[in-house]
């Protein structure tokens, strides 16, 4: 090899191994001349290619930073008021800095082993306890994948809860409310069909619940940004025995009344506007909180208080029987340690600002939001969202004009249809940018010049007074004590220290974790051209991110020798889910419904798969866990700590 091809192939060297040296000392070892020789004995030629894959050469990590810059360029990050879940944020530098940025965070693997991974699980028990304070529910687990399957997760839970014999379902109906997120909506669908769920869509105001809904979703706020009272239909679903899970907002419900505290059973969501860049689309950790009563059967994991074998304070996984070292067969990859990383960090934007930070922050944006309402309203366009926290929803005469002249300014509106513009303020939204906002409505109706009275009275008349958050919320003293940069630094790298990762030693369990990712491979996640892209950006605007999939979708088409490629699965399990619906589609397709009972089958591949469970399994999942409420944070029973050590 020479000197130019060593150089495009260094990556292997440093990142792979092992090197010339150590190959031919191992292959000395097994009494094998060359890697060829093998091949040829471990790997019959007859599965073998027998031409090269049709596929880039290799570059140096220096070349593959530069091409990326190149891809990246392509994307156009435009100031971006779209909603929909995802928010523009500001990632606090010292948490960018010290944990996005930190091998010692983002190289560690998933805490199975807590003697060795005390740092990450009391970052994850802050979580936790952010999550359960912000929805005021007793229960709340370490993250899950996204929004939309943790929603999902809700109503399987609430399913599997009102239909034990799944033979003979006698509670197949969960009413959707038409005003949550759309890609919500779709998951929903994906999950209910093959296993006997009858979705039905409709206005929760006007909806006939009777005995045959198991329960019941709402977002609030709700997708159009509308702040609406649920009280009600939480009680007529509950009358009816059914549940009620509430997609919400965590940054809202520091001024809202909590879905605890209006009846709900569970409370999911998206952490992302916690200080995680919006990534076109992801990941980002979700959120799932729950009442006392779900314990034995919430997904995902949950991080417990204990004691150790000398009676020291310990923390441990007390609930982790859906992970792969526990019950591989029925394990599922909605929870991850690239969610753990990114569920950290919203904890961390948590702990550094505090309750009083945070309400500052919901504070500004709702009042911008009261202040660009206003001064519409003045303009001719009326808000039709009675009450809002952060989003108004304006009808204009041509909603294209307004969408060409908002694109030529660099703008990104959300246009829901009819003539309506929904336009959804964040945490970086400054008083210049609401001028900004008012001069592309000022073009369209003819007005050159615009005026605005920001008002500082942080009375807040665009939130009902019923819904209005009268509850205390992180007042565990960590939420309190980290707000200056220094006092951030340390405590995160007094966190690190009790930790393991790639920085410190060899980790001993494997898998495909970001431990695996070299430096050069994460230095681009934090460029404003990747991190800052809205999912639902007009479509010209992420020509760069177009490249990449189209790119890695041909790759994988040539190295699997399959026809094509679907990227749309972000999890192993999901994946494994993708393919099963797949797999059922085709013989559906092609009249083979006769291969499997088209509920029954379904429903136990589904369970292998890992992402359902019997009651009896659910029951049997915490028989060992007695736990109890301390501030938010739940401490399983001391002689598991004692037995593990």
């Amino acid at each position: 090899m020479n000197l130019f091809e060593q150089q495009a192939n260094e990556f292997a060297g440093r990142h792979i191994g092992p090197d010339e040296k150590e190959t031919t000392a191992m292959l000395k070892t097994i009494g094998i001349r060359t890697l060829d020789a093998l091949i040829d004995k471990t790997i019959p030629a007859s599965i073998r290619s027998k031409r090269p894959l049709d596929i880039p050469g290799s570059q140096s990590e220096y070349q593959y930073l530069g091409t990326l810059r190149q891809i990246a360029a392509q994307n156009k990050v435009f100031r971006t008021y779209i909603g929909q879940g995802y928010y523009n944020t500001i990632v606090p530098s010292v948490i960018l800095r010290n944990l996005f940025e930190n091998p010692g965070w983002y190289t560690q693997y998933t805490p199975y082993q807590a003697e060795i991974a005390q740092g990450r699980l009391e970052s994850l028990l802050n979580f936790q306890t952010l999550v359960a304070d912000l929805t005021a529910l007793p229960l709340a687990n370490a993250s899950l994948l996204d929004e939309g399957t943790a929603a999902a997760e809700a109503m399987t839970m609430f399913f599997n809860s009102k239909n034990r014999d799944h033979d003979h379902i006698t509670t197949p109906k969960f009413f959707v409310d038409s005003n949550i997120f759309a890609q919500t909506k779709d998951l929903l669908a994906t999950r209910a069909q093959p296993i006997g769920i009858e979705l039905v869509v409709g206005d929760y105001r006007s909806a006939g619940i009777d005995g045959s809904y198991f329960g019941a979703i709402v977002q609030y706020p709700g997708s159009d940004g509308s702040v609406q009272d649920h009280r009600a239909f939480i009680r007529k679903v509950h009358e009816c025995g059914g549940y009620v899970v509430m997609a919400t907002d965590l940054l809202a419900l520091t001024l809202l009344t909590p879905p605890g505290e209006l009846g709900a059973d569970v409370a999911v969501g998206n952490s992302q506007r916690f200080g995680v860049p919006m990534g076109f689309g992801g990941p980002h950790a979700a959120f799932f909180a729950a009442k006392d009563e779900f314990k034995r059967a919430i997904p995902g994991r949950i991080i417990g208080v204990s004691v150790d074998a000398q009676g020291n304070r310990a923390l441990r996984m007390a609930l982790q029987t859906r992970e792969q070292h526990i019950k591989r067969e029925k394990a599922t990859s909605n929870i991850c340690t690239a969610q753990a990383l990114l569920a950290n960090m919203a904890a961390m934007y948590a702990v550094y600002h505090g309750p009083d930070g945070l309400t500052r922050i919901a504070k500004r944006i709702s009042l911008l939001a009261r202040t660009l309402s206003n001064e519409l309203g003045i303009m001719g366009f009326s808000n039709e969202n009675e009450y809002f926290f952060d989003t108004i929803r304006i009808k204009v005469s041509d909603a294209a004009t307004l969408r060409q002249t908002a694109e030529t300014q660099g703008i990104n509106f959300c246009y829901p249809g009819g003539n309506k513009v929904q336009i959804t303020l964040d945490e970086t939204t400054t008083q210049e940018d609401v001028f900004d906002i008012l001069s592309v409505f000022g073009r369209i109706s003819g007005t050159d010049l615009v005026v605005a009275t920001f008002d500082i009275d942080d009375t807040l008349d665009n939130i009902p007074s019923a819904l209005t958050r009268t509850s205390e919320f992180l007042t565990h003293p960590v939420f309190t004590s980290h707000h200056s940069e220094t006092k951030m630094m340390r405590y995160l790298r007094s966190l690190e220290n009790k930790d393991l990762a790639l920085n410190t030693s060899m980790i001993p369990l494997g898998s495909c974790t970001m431990k695996l990712n070299a430096a050069t491979e994460l230095i681009p996640v934090s460029w404003p051209e990747f991190g800052g892209l809205h999912p639902f950006a007009p479509a010209d605007q992420w020509k760069g991110y177009r490249q990449i999939l189209t790119e890695l979708e041909a790759w994988l088409s040539e190295i699997t020798g399959l026809a094509a490629t679907s990227l749309q699965p972000n999890s192993g399990a999901q994946g494994e889910y993708a393919g099963l619906l797949t797999i059922r589609a085709y013989h559906n397709a092609h009249n083979g419904e006769h291969r499997q009972h088209p509920r029954r089958d379904t429903y136990l591949f589904l369970r292998h798969a890992g992402f359902l469970y019997t009651p009896a399994v659910q029951q049997r999942r915490r028989r060992n866990l007695l736990c109890h409420q301390d501030t938010g944070r739940l401490q399983p029973g001391r002689q598991q700590w004692k037995h593990l050590c």
